[in-house]
């Protein structure tokens, strides 16, 4: 009888251990995700030079880099990983319902956001630009955007940006994606895209007998990547690659491959601070 009545525990003890030495089945860190080789990351599908899904569905672009090199140290090869798509307006909700593990996807830190996520990083400093069609030549800046037709995405801030400081008289106009906008650009629906210039600069590398950038920067945009809120360690994990890939000469060497022939001075690696 006592041997019946100890079973129960007995099992229960057993079991105990065993998720123990799985490293935790409840375990939801970054670093507890990544244990079973495996982690769900999300990136843009449609931004050139950055994250970009090909036509025969290979995923390239700077940002897949960074994505695939901290997904490494975290101890997770490529072939663990599923892409998925992070559109502006969405990221903060796939981060916080556990639909990805965390974002790579041109997302500027800002204190708005870091109330919602926490950041690693940054990996990457830029800054906003206007993009036009090659023959336009009235469009030198984003102060000459006044009774002109804007776009950008919805979700973001670039638009309202040269609204409020620089043209209050400017058309806005919003869509899904990044390439939606460059799209009504080519067809004469918009008169510029406004958002990241390295963004921007992308497009143009596509298209450069058809697009280009004009005017100066005039924001400082910091991407960093995106993780759940209070997950410190893997905030640090993650900015501790960051800082390996910089190192290493990886980071300079993606940047060269991906956005080097994009028409842009390539910037140095900023100063990690989100650790």
């Amino acid at each position: 009888m006592l041997f019946r009545r100890l079973l129960p525990a007995t099992a229960a003890v057993a079991a105990l251990l065993l998720t123990s030495a799985c490293g935790g089945a409840s375990d939801d860190t970054l670093k507890g995700k990544a244990e079973d080789g495996t982690l769900t990351i999300g990136i843009r599908f449609d931004q050139p030079g950055l994250g970009q899904r090909r036509l025969d569905g290979k995923f390239v672009g700077f940002d897949v880099e960074v994505a695939k090199y901290v997904a490494g140290k975290l101890g997770v090869p490529e072939s663990g990983i599923t892409w998925k798509e992070a559109r502006s307006a969405d990221r903060e909700k796939l981060i916080a319902d556990g639909a990805v593990d965390f974002v790579v996807a041109t997302y500027s830190i800002t204190d708005k956001r870091k109330e919602k996520v926490s950041f690693a990083g940054p990996y990457f400093q830029t800054g906003q630009g206007v993009l036009v069609r090659y023959t336009e030549n009235d469009i030198t800046g984003p102060e000459t955007l006044n009774g002109k037709r804007l776009c950008s995405v919805t979700g973001s801030t670039s638009a309202q940006k040269v609204a409020s400081e620089f043209a209050q008289d400017v058309e806005l106009v919003e869509y899904g994606q990044y390439s939606d906008c460059v799209t009504a650009l080519l067809a004469g629906n918009v008169d510029a895209v406004t958002t990241d210039e390295v963004i921007l600069a992308g497009y143009v590398a596509e298209n450069p007998e058809l697009l280009k950038l004009v005017g100066d920067t005039f924001t400082t945009e910091r991407y960093g990547v995106g993780l759940a809120k209070d997950d410190a360690a893997g905030r640090a994990a993650v900015s501790s690659a960051i800082e390996q890939m910089v190192g290493s000469g990886e980071w300079r060497k993606a940047l060269e491959r991906n956005i080097g022939q994009a028409g842009v001075e390539l910037p140095d690696p900023p100063q990690v601070t989100e650790k």
